[in-house]
């Protein structure tokens, strides 16, 4: 675990320091973020909410997305997400990994799958962000 690399992306998005997410690796070629199973974020049967992974999953593909923004942009936001729940998590550490499919200059794909500790796929995930720019104001 990096422990800079978590700072820096719960100072970005104050969720993570919600949820509890920690940044394992954190370049423009692949992030990779991870949360521990708690009681309080699941729903029935003490399966991890879906909301809860795809928080995790968006702020993976985010993070991905910020690093690998182009020359004069601001920032990203999230204009798609697409996510297909393949399993559930009961316990341990669940993992989201990111790698961009596309880096362009209006918008960068995202690909994140999400893993149990057992290494099981439990979801995929694909999101657009759109490139931020100022707005010379």
């Amino acid at each position: 675990m990096s422990d800079e690399a978590t700072r820096t992306l719960r100072d970005l998005m104050p969720l993570g320091t919600t949820l509890g997410i920690r940044a394992n690796v954190y370049t423009a070629e692949r992030v990779e973020l991870a949360l521990d199973w708690a009681a309080e974020l699941c729903t029935a049967n003490g399966i991890l909410h879906g909301g809860v992974i795809m928080a995790l999953a968006d702020s993976a593909g985010g993070a991905c997305a910020m690093l690998n923004l182009p020359v004069g942009a601001t920032g990203t936001a999230t204009i798609e997400s697409k996510t297909n729940f393949l399993g559930a998590v009961r316990r341990g550490v669940v993992t989201a990994v990111s790698t961009p499919l596309h880096t362009g200059g209006t918008t960068i794909v995202v690909e994140t799958d999400v893993r149990d500790e057992g290494g099981k796929l439990v979801a995929r995930v694909t999101q657009t962000q759109l490139v931020l720019r100022a707005t010379g104001r």
